[in-house]
């Protein structure tokens, strides 16, 4: 993984923090059954437990103390050391890693100002590309009025839209933006974008940088498609939302969205992690390990409920309580749902159950609260989660919506 020297040290620092962290837990659970074997042992066990707790206090301080002095000066070595020109997110694996690192501790590491918080942008060659007119002009010598954007979901990359791209027949490259460029003339922009963050925070900066990139386009701009793949498309609904407050042009010219197992009305996977942290945060045993769930960035937490307002985490969240993922789709655009089941009929019960894994059909497809017209929905059943980035079938599927649908006037 090529990162650069101060890279490295927050890479440590990351890991000399998370290893105390994990020390401290494990002292927490060891505290808290002591506790209880001493508790019913009491009053004979009483000198035992004051000479245990001494020994345990001391010993815990001693490897917490250990590990940030080794963890510290390892990493400030190894970033002087290091003389590596790339940085973090430059190859696949490194650009994996930092988008699962952001996922799961993005919020963090954007509030710590640390240089392994993703910041978004769009992508070309691994590399973050200025919306200046003259860096899109250099990057598309042959741009169209028809743009295409890409957002992809929690833990993933501008690389995610080529998953399985070899078993489709059409080259290595071959993705949804690579078939709408042939088929449909879109030019397509992947971006990237720290997934730890709020989902109304990365709608925001996703209308601040589309408000730029429309404005420096090398020519005028006509449409705009919009395709979301799990949170990428709560991300597009946040920034239609955002753009439409603050008076921005870029959204008026958005024709189309397309949601790919978009969690509308929220993922269960993340609901189930949040009752078990409630359950654990009950038991004294369970504590630290409900620490360690709470500790799930601020957009992990947003899938609760599929939440797009900042009203849904700000100070004014319970007035928004469950509605909050209720914002009105872009009026003068036309939209459309893909769900899918890992069995092959909706209907069988394991289906009902797992959906693709992640989130339900139900959800992925807006349920009551979202005006999508029944024709705008398709249903995929066979497929897992991360099919849904670049499967043969939804390209088809897409294909014929917005081929055939003709651009709101």
């Amino acid at each position: 993984m090529a990162v650069q020297p101060d890279e490295l040290r927050a890479l440590g620092k990351l890991a000399t923090r998370t290893g105390a962290d994990g020390v401290s837990h494990v002292e927490q659970i060891h505290r808290a059954l002591a506790a209880r074997v001493f508790t019913l042992t009491a009053p004979v066990s009483l000198p035992a437990r004051v000479l245990h707790d001494c020994i345990a206090t001391f010993v815990y301080a001693a490897v917490r103390g250990v590990g940030r002095v080794t963890g510290m000066t390892a990493s400030e070595l190894a970033g002087v050391a290091s003389v590596s020109p790339n940085p973090a997110g430059s190859t696949p694996a490194s650009n994996l890693a930092l988008a699962v690192l952001n996922a799961t501790l993005g919020d963090e590491l954007a509030a710590q100002g640390s240089p392994l918080a993703i910041s978004m942008a769009i992508r070309a060659n691994r590399s973050d590309l200025s919306p200046r007119p003259d860096s899109l002009a250099a990057a598309f010598p042959a741009p169209t009025p028809k743009v295409a954007v890409f957002l992809h979901g929690l833990g993933e990359t501008e690389e995610s839209w080529r998953l399985h791209a070899d078993r489709h027949g059409e080259g290595g490259e071959s993705t949804y933006g690579s078939r709408l460029a042939t088929d449909l003339g879109y030019t397509p922009l992947y971006l990237r974008y720290n997934t730890g963050l709020h989902i109304s925070e990365n709608g925001l900066h996703l209308s601040c940088l589309l408000e730029e990139v429309v404005a420096g386009w090398p020519t005028f701009v006509d449409e705009v498609l919009l395709v979301g793949h799990s949170m990428g498309g709560l991300v597009a609904r946040a920034a239609c939302h955002q753009a439409q407050a603050k008076g921005h042009i870029w959204v008026q010219k958005v024709r189309h969205v397309v949601y790919l197992g978009t969690p509308h009305q929220g993922a269960a996977l993340e609901r189930w992690v949040s009752r078990l942290s409630r359950l654990l945060g009950r038991i004294d045993e369970g504590r630290a390990l409900a620490t360690v769930l709470n500790r799930r960035s601020a957009g992990i937490k947003d899938l609760h409920s599929g939440a797009v307002l900042d009203d849904a985490w700000t100070e004014n969240a319970q007035a928004a309580g469950s509605q909050a993922h209720d914002v009105p789709l872009l009026p003068s655009a036309k939209h459309f749902a893909v769900s899918a089941t890992v069995t092959t009929q909706r209907g069988n019960p394991i289906g009902r159950l797992l959906g693709d894994l992640l989130v339900h059909p139900a959800s992925a497809r807006g349920g009551v609260g979202l005006s999508i017209p029944s024709d705008h929905k398709r249903h995929f059943g066979g497929l897992h989660h991360f099919d849904l980035l670049n499967h043969p079938a939804i390209y088809r599927a897409m294909q014929e919506w917005l081929g055939a649908s003709p651009v709101p006037s």
